[in-house]
């Protein structure tokens, strides 16, 4: 470093020449701090943001409330289509069914009434069957358990008369007899 030192002493003149210009060099570095930035307002601040949100949020209230209030109405009557065939194919069936045994004249008052009892214990079960449907709850195993019910009472109602019927073809065979 010795010729460095050496060449600095000898053109000290040379560097004493350029001196930096203070206030030029203050004038650019405060140019650059005073730069702008664009103003930006946040998205969520924006006013038509904030009707077009409170817009769609009435509009979800008053669809929600709407379903609530008249969708359910349907809902609760019949759970579904598949639900609403059935109890229609069903319910004919074993009214039909039921009815033939009333009218029986075979059948004693006590043996129609025991009967009509266990039918009633069938539609109790059906109709706890038929809310669980309307709760949602694994709707093919419920909708099995209700077909299983009416199979059930229509079994029943089959038997009953094929013993009635039975029991009147064994009166009649006595008369037959060679």
């Amino acid at each position: 470093m010795d010729n460095f030192e050496k060449h600095i002493r000898e053109n000290a003149a040379e560097f004493d020449e350029h001196r930096a210009d203070r206030s030029k060099m203050w004038a650019k570095i405060s140019q650059e701090l005073e730069v702008e930035e664009p103003k930006v307002i946040p998205l969520w601040k924006s006013p038509m943001l904030r009707i077009v949100a409170t817009l769609l949020i009435l509009l979800g209230l008053a669809g929600f409330i709407g379903k609530q209030i008249y969708g359910s109405s349907v809902e609760t009557q019949y759970a579904s289509k598949e639900l609403m065939d059935i109890d229609m194919h069903y319910k004919g069936l074993v009214s039909y069914q039921v009815q033939l045994v009333q009218n029986n004249p075979n059948l004693s008052e006590v043996d129609k009434a025991e009967f009509l009892s266990f039918m009633d214990e069938l539609d109790a079960e059906y109709e706890q069957l038929r809310i669980e449907m309307q709760s949602n709850l694994d709707n093919a195993r419920v909708l099995e358990a209700i077909v299983s019910n009416y199979k059930q009472r229509i079994e029943l109602i089959e038997k009953l008369l094929k013993q009635i019927n039975d029991s009147k073809l064994n009166d009649d065979d006595y008369g037959y007899t060679l």
